[in-house]
């Protein structure tokens, strides 16, 4: 086929994956991916709905491709994705330039949803957003070849009244760890070494479909496929956050020690509102456990500033909490008000102005903090899995399990033997608010 497609992705990691999905069935079908947008003549725009500027993005993000009708090869504009699966009569009545639409739970149509497409259709294809993925699918990473992201759970049934994943992405449902598991041990397979666990509950892992929390034996599980390094945990919601969990973490040297727990915040009024399960008691009560059981624990999370009926009493409660807590990483977003979302009806509602200003507050309080936590680290060796080579500097780039791919720091490495996709021994030397530096050991 003369057909060349470019799959663009918007969004979070769990996008990601899908996308991964979709270009591999596009790869199976015959059509040819391509790097460059300008080369592709089906351009399909994975998009994300979560939050106001994310759709915006998305809305921009379709209108630059479908000026590429005009100055490049593409007939076909294709958008897949969460803004489709809430969106999707709005999206054909106020852009013709759109050619198809498919939603969250049918994007395995992908190729059928291109063919109708080029042939002149406009077709649409969003149903229940519920996808089987305990269906083996042909899967093209868009990652570098050692890491990739591996979903064990689509959707969530928590409810938090900020919250439109649910409305998007359908009720919790885990995949069996069978399903997991060969999923894991293609990549491995493949050369990639590091596995990142994702679900928008990850901690609720097997409470549907075993009726009992599995994410640590599904982790340990993982950790004993032959040529995986790493095993790394995204997204634990600290409601479901098990002493088995944390004792398997301590122990198990394959899993990252790296929690990355979403908290939203700290007052237990605004926790209320939020429907967040537990309080601020809860939440200081586990980080002790945690770091009690895992010393050299890396913890993120990420806070809403500026929810409806935040005073500046709760604010200033919430940055004494972060200075007391110490996050090594930490995500501010400034509150989205969500159509169809029970907090988009909650009073006191907070100016943009001010949730920015809140906002920027706290994200200058944690580069402090940070730029603290990375002293710990100086003088320590780590084993740093090598991205990449900057020429004009002279050095390596790479992270260590402290890190996540994307959001987190990098440790830039200089001498020893060290090659890209592998890890390294690396002395640690400096370390600046996000990043460090060392030296790579023979």
């Amino acid at each position: 086929m003369s057909e060349t497609v470019k799959v663009v992705t918007l969004g979070c990691e769990k996008n990601l994956v899908d996308s991964e999905i979709m270009s591999g069935l596009i790869h199976e079908r015959g059509y040819s991916l391509v790097e460059r947008q300008e080369d592709a003549s089906v351009i399909i725009v994975n998009t994300c709905g979560f939050i106001d500027a994310a759709k915006e993005e998305s809305v921009n993000t379709i209108l630059d491709m479908a000026d590429l009708k005009k100055t490049a090869k593409l007939k076909a504009l294709i958008v897949s994705g969460c803004l489709t699966q809430r969106y999707k009569e709005a999206l054909m009545e106020e852009m013709p330039e759109i050619d198809g639409i498919v939603g969250t739970g049918d994007f395995d149509k992908i190729n059928e949803i291109v063919d109708q497409a080029l042939s002149g259709k406009k077709p649409i294809l969003v149903g229940n957003p519920v996808f089987n993925y305990e269906k083996r699918m042909p899967r093209r990473l868009l990652t570098p070849k050692y890491t990739a992201y591996v979903k064990i759970a689509e959707g969530c049934d928590n409810a938090c009244t900020f919250c439109s994943i649910p409305l998007m992405r359908g009720k919790f449902r885990s995949r069996s760890i069978e399903s997991v598991l060969a999923e894991v041990q293609e990549l491995a397979s493949q050369g990639v070494r590091e596995i990142s666990l994702i679900a928008q509950d990850s901690t609720n892992y097997g409470s549907d479909i075993y009726k009992e929390f599995k994410l640590p034996e599904l982790m340990d599980r993982v950790s004993e496929v032959p040529g995986i390094d790493w095993v790394r945990l995204h997204y634990a919601y600290p409601g479901f956050f098990t002493d088995e969990l944390i004792h398997k973490i301590a122990t198990n040297p394959k899993i990252c020690k790296y929690i990355d727990m979403p908290l939203q915040h700290s007052e237990d009024r605004i926790l209320k509102r939020m429907r967040r399960p537990g309080r601020q008691r809860d939440v200081r009560e586990l980080v002790n456990k945690i770091r009690a059981n895992i010393p050299d624990v890396s913890l993120r999370t990420s806070i809403i500033v500026g929810f409806p009926g935040e005073t500046e009493e709760d604010f200033a409660n919430l940055c004494e909490f972060v200075k007391e807590v110490q996050f090594d990483r930490l995500g501010v977003f400034a509150y989205s008000c969500e159509e169809d979302t029970p907090a988009s009806r909650l009073p006191d509602h907070v100016s943009d102005e001010l949730k920015e200003y809140r906002a920027n507050t706290l994200m200058e309080l944690q580069r402090e903090i940070s730029k603290a936590r990375n002293d710990r680290r100086v003088g320590q060796v780590l084993d740093v899995l090598i991205e990449r080579y900057d020429g004009r500097n002279d050095v390596y780039i790479g992270r260590s399990q402290y890190d996540a791919p994307e959001i987190d720091g990098e440790v830039f490495v200089s001498g020893g033997a060290v090659s890209i996709g592998h890890l390294a021994k690396v002395r640690i030397t400096h370390s600046l608010e996000y990043d460090l530096s060392g030296e790579g050991i023979a």
